[in-house]
């Protein structure tokens, strides 16, 4: 059986921006003329929970409307030579539809839905969250979504997925949102690790990091090639 290196692929907002859906920091982003205390905090939800449903439903509308581009199916494809894990601070799923197996969503999931009342127990959904929508514990349906000032519950699963790794790469992320920048910081120091994004952040303090500023798209094919040699 062929040995295959265990593959970590981080990636961030910029990669899905590439199939349409917009990113918080864009000039044009999603989040232009909504606060983000309005929209994406416990205090938000506790203020005006209809509010921050309708934003959640119409990025939930958005996504289903996406398409995985050449940087998602690209990925999936590097699972036939390597063990790949996927950790996403992308809420969409265009990574599962490419095709990838394993996936950690850092900062959960647009078309799943919990409890107000309980963040473990997940439920999919296809239509809009309404008020008045409860889950069998009584509570009224949430996104499940990570928002400001909550915990990144799954950074600790990251966090360890990471320190295994054999290669580590970065595609589409401004490594500037925390705690999930942190875990270039986890990867074991002789490792080959690659950043691929529309524009490098300042990141000198990273030693051996091999960077191609190219959108998602575009890097992925120049990405791939250099990955290939260290196929077993």
């Amino acid at each position: 059986m062929q040995y295959k290196k265990k593959l970590v692929v981080f990636t961030g907002a910029g990669i899905s921006a590439e199939s349409g859906l917009k990113t918080f920091r864009d000039s044009d982003g999603l989040w232009q003329g909504h606060r983000v205390e309005e929209v994406a905090t416990p205090g938000a939800w506790k203020k005006n929970p209809a509010s921050v449903l309708e934003f959640y439903n119409m990025r939930r509308r958005d996504v289903l409307a996406a398409q995985p581009n050449k940087a998602h199916q690209v990925i999936a494809g590097w699972q036939d030579n390597f063990d790949v894990w996927v950790i996403t601070q992308n809420i969409d799923d265009l990574h599962e539809r490419a095709g990838s197996r394993q996936v950690l969503h850092l900062h959960g999931e647009i078309l799943k839905m919990r409890s107000e009342k309980n963040d473990e127990k997940l439920f999919p959904y296809s239509s809009d969250i309404r008020i008045g929508d409860k889950a069998p514990d009584g509570g009224q349906f949430r996104p499940h979504v990570v928002w400001f000032h909550e915990p990144v519950v799954e950074m600790e699963n990251a966090a360890g997925i990471t320190r295994k790794a054999e290669i580590f790469v970065v595609i589409g992320t401004s490594l500037v949102v925390y705690p999930a920048a942190d875990l270039l910081f986890y990867t074991q120091s002789e490792i080959p690790k690659f950043l691929l994004d529309k524009k490098i952040p300042p990141i000198s303090f990273i030693r051996d990091l091999v960077t191609i500023e190219k959108p998602a798209t575009i890097g992925i094919t120049e990405l791939d090639l250099m990955l290939k040699k260290y196929i077993d």
